[in-house]
């Protein structure tokens, strides 16, 4: 696994996490919350986005304008049924969201959701980490790399992981103070 590979395999689970952070809510309305959102739409559960706009005409609503009228009342269900606990309202033309603000509990609530998806994303950088120093180790015992050498790219790979962690932090310090920001 080379340098590249490493970084590139850590920055994918950091963004992950990151997309993880965008469907919990803040005091604000913002389409991310209904990207985990899937409609069956003619026998394929298909992203809410595919099927319509997503938009905030204000900080408290979300607009949401099907493609297809037909699609409606399916969007309508699936938003209604889903576990964020919004109640749209159909007007026959747009969907709208009344996005209420958070009760200080439910703000709590949403920081240990952050941080158990934190604890996720530093689990699969700790994963990265280990299949990455378990081959250097493995390259050592095949004579590919000298004991020094591999002390060396141990080291690279622990530091390199500690920088990702350390971003990791950081994320969910800022969404922390986003969600408990009134």
């Amino acid at each position: 696994m080379t340098n590249q590979d490493l970084e590139s395999n850590m920055r994918k689970s950091v963004e992950a996490v990151q997309r993880n952070f965008n469907t919990i809510r803040t005091g604000r309305a913002n389409p991310s919350l209904l990207d985990r959102i899937t409609v069956e739409y003619y026998g394929s559960d298909t992203p809410l986005k595919s099927l319509a706009t997503l938009s905030t005409p204000d900080s408290q609503t979300i607009a949401i304008q099907p493609f297809d009228n037909s699609s409606l009342a399916l969007i309508e269900k699936t938003i209604a049924t889903s576990d964020l606990g919004f109640t749209p309202n159909n007007d026959g033309k747009v969907i709208r969201i009344n996005v209420p603000p958070l009760t200080e509990e439910r703000r709590k609530e949403f920081c240990k959701l952050a941080s158990k998806y934190s604890e996720e994303g530093k689990i699969a950088l700790r994963n990265v980490r280990r299949e990455a120093i378990d081959k250097i180790k493995k390259s050592e015992k095949e004579g590919d790399v000298s004991e020094d050498q591999s002390r060396d790219l141990q080291e690279d790979v622990q530091k390199l992981t500690d920088k990702f962690i350390t971003e990791l932090e950081k994320h969910l310090a800022d969404k922390e103070k986003e969600i408990l920001k009134v």
